[in-house]
């Protein structure tokens, strides 16, 4: 009987262990990853065609305008201090965008951290969590919305097909050890289920969070 009881404590201990190391490996690799990306996130009003459409006439503005002038960016640090500096302007054009298609919703536009579902962009995936993002909120906000990565790749090279390309992959990949980023872009078992482990315990952060 004490021979079983051992057993059964030996047991518990390993699996205490392996929830310990699998909590701390998950915890180091998500906030590795948020650290070295700036996402985009925008909330349409309602989820009408029109609205819908409306958020992407919003979200075309506002990277075309980001583009600009953001050429000479290497670093997510530089993205935020852009961000802050020019956050009127971006609020400008996504109220005049908004104007200029016959709708009178107010933007509320605010840079910050933010929950963020696992989202894959092309080849590359993206574990839900924390994220550090531009969050820009039209009218009520109640409708679908639309992520993307401002850096790296100041969003898509191609909007329509959602694929990265390889400069933003290199800057990627610089920002991250190499499990980390086998993480984000590999296709293997091994890597699906590591993905799946920082997956669940992000997930159960943000939805104590959301209580």
């Amino acid at each position: 009987m004490k021979l079983l009881k051992r057993f059964f404590v030996l047991i518990l201990l390993f699996l205490l262990y392996t929830f310990i190391c699998a909590y701390s490996y998950a915890s180091s690799v998500s906030n590795d990853i948020a650290d070295s990306v700036f996402r985009l996130h925008i909330l349409a009003n309602s989820d009408s065609e029109e609205d819908q459409n409306l958020k992407l006439l919003v979200r075309d503005n506002v990277l075309s305008y980001m583009k600009e002038i953001s050429s000479d960016v290497s670093t997510k640090e530089e993205v935020i201090s852009l961000m802050d500096e020019h956050l009127e302007d971006f609020k400008q054009i996504a109220l005049s965008t908004i104007k200029n298609a016959g709708y009178d919703y107010d933007v509320n536009l605010k840079v910050g951290n933010f929950d963020f579902p696992s989202k894959s962009y092309g080849d590359i995936s993206l574990p839900s969590g924390y994220y550090d993002a531009l969050r820009i909120e039209i009218g009520e906000a109640k409708g679908h919305n639309w992520w993307c990565v401002m850096f790296p790749t100041l969003c898509f090279v191609d909007v329509s097909s959602g694929s990265l390309d390889d400069d933003s992959k290199d800057v990627l990949e610089s920002n991250l050890n190499s499990e980390e980023y086998d993480l984000v872009s590999g296709e293997n078992l091994g890597v699906k289920v590591k993905f799946k482990i920082v997956e669940f315990f992000e997930d159960i952060k943000i939805s104590l969070a959301n209580r």
